[in-house]
């Protein structure tokens, strides 16, 4: 997501757009806004298989309950907390009974410091483990507004209570636009439970961490709360790509999300005046397993198919995002007088195609994350061809540099040649 400050000068222009070509584009939130403060909830996993002693020599919960109280200690006093448990009351053998167990113990707001540590020092691992239910009543305890929220969750075993599978509770989640990141901590090194934590936080955005010993733990939730900090405050706006261009939704400069099946292609249109540039990128979420070597396709074309510019591959440092980005002037093409002689903004079709495959056994639905950032500036001059100038010289010294030196190489050569025989 990306942050932008639109000026008054591009403000008067999309107005003036709206004059000459109808419907004001879609608009992304306004930064100016102000922005909530950061909201985190802490989801603590006291199943009974936290009862193992595996941690430097200590149990489970015990380093997890050191570790929240260093962490509430220390955090900054804007932060909303909330902390939920799973698995936590329910002491029978009922399955069904136990896969209901989940509880906020405290709700989410200024931090109690001394509240919250009493909470959490009087859990006693006891249950089952309903990831599922718990990710989903701490999406509800976070509520919505105009800022992310994030859920730490910190568990040390798969879900046992699925359905709701948790990965599956990430996507809809994340599907719903609720802005809602989900970090997870492993403690137990399962590959299995790896699996599961690191596709929850992949589906919602988020990063998966294996904490070894309480220090790693401390240190980890630590970071990710400090993080809400930095939490975005102009958040993507939904958006629903069409078909075909002619009833795709028209856009603005700002930063949109919408959801894409395996193999689609979505359109967009955005006006573009003579003398502007229209820059855009997408990035795509690998949410979910894909089969390998396929991609991300974005395209600018007119209105009536013909391809204007086909974007590039971009590399985002991560393997679970592929992005591409292209960049086309309206000076390129010619633009379309209006009946009073004027020109008017031309409209640009954005296409935004994929060419992945779910691998056997993958959820097509809902749709993989996409995240469109488009921004229209003035049109910079495209730079001349390559030129050699002042080098010409430096060409020429060399070209007779060379010659004179091959004429005396071979003079000297035909002397020694004339000499030797002699002798």
């Amino acid at each position: 997501m990306i942050n932008k400050r639109r000026s008054a000068a591009v403000l008067l222009g999309l107005l003036t757009t709206t004059v000459l070509i109808g419907p004001a584009p879609a608009r992304a939130d306004d930064p100016e806004t102000p922005a909530e403060p950061p909201k985190v909830e802490l989801v603590l996993d006291v199943s009974g298989s936290m009862r193992a002693r595996d941690i430097d020599g200590r149990s489970r919960i015990s380093v997890a309950q050191q570790a929240f109280n260093e962490v509430v200690d220390a955090l900054p006093d804007e932060t909303q907390l909330g902390i939920r448990v799973l698995g936590a009351t329910y002491r029978g053998k009922d399955k069904k009974q136990g896969c209901l167990d989940t509880q906020q113990i405290v709700p989410v707001g200024p931090v109690d410091r001394t509240q919250a540590k009493a909470a959490v020092a009087t859990l006693r691992p006891t249950g089952f483990t309903p990831v599922g239910l718990a990710l989903r009543s701490a999406a509800q305890d976070l509520g919505t507004g105009s800022t992310a929220r994030r859920i730490v969750l910190i568990t040390d075993g798969e879900d046992t209570c699925a359905p709701p599978d948790p990965c599956e509770v990430a996507r809809e989640l994340a599907a719903q636009g609720t802005r809602l990141v989900v970090d997870t901590l492993g403690l137990a090194p399962d590959e299995k439970v790896r699996r599961q934590l690191l596709c929850i936080a992949s589906a919602t955005g988020g990063t998966y961490t294996a904490a070894q010993s309480a220090d790693e733990l401390t240190g980890r939730i630590k970071q990710l709360v400090d993080r809400a900090r930095d939490t975005y405050t102009a958040n993507p706006t939904v958006v629903g790509g069409s078909a075909e261009c002619g009833n795709a939704p028209l856009l603005g400069p700002g930063v949109y999300t919408d959801r894409e099946a395996f193999s689609e292609h979505r359109w967009y249109r955005v006006p573009v005046r003579p003398g502007q540039e229209l820059r855009a990128s997408v990035s795509m979420a690998l949410d979910r397993p894909v089969n390998p070597d396929y991609g991300v396709l974005l395209r600018a074309t007119a209105p009536d198919g013909r391809e204007l510019v086909r974007g590039v591959d971009a590399g985002s440092g991560r393997t679970d995002v592929v992005s591409a980005g292209l960049r086309w002037s309206a000076a390129e093409d010619t633009p379309t007088p209006s009946p009073t002689g004027a020109q008017t903004a031309q409209t640009v079709c954005l296409v935004v195609s994929n060419s992945f495959a779910p691998r056997p056994g993958t959820e097509a639905t809902p749709g993989m994350p996409v995240e469109l950032a488009v921004d229209v500036v003035a049109a910079s001059p495209a730079p001349d061809g390559p030129d050699l100038g002042r080098g010409w010289a430096l060409l020429l010294l060399l070209t007779l540099a060379g010659l004179v030196t091959g004429l005396v190489a071979g003079l000297l050569t035909r002397w020694w040649v004339a000499t030797w025989r002699e002798n």
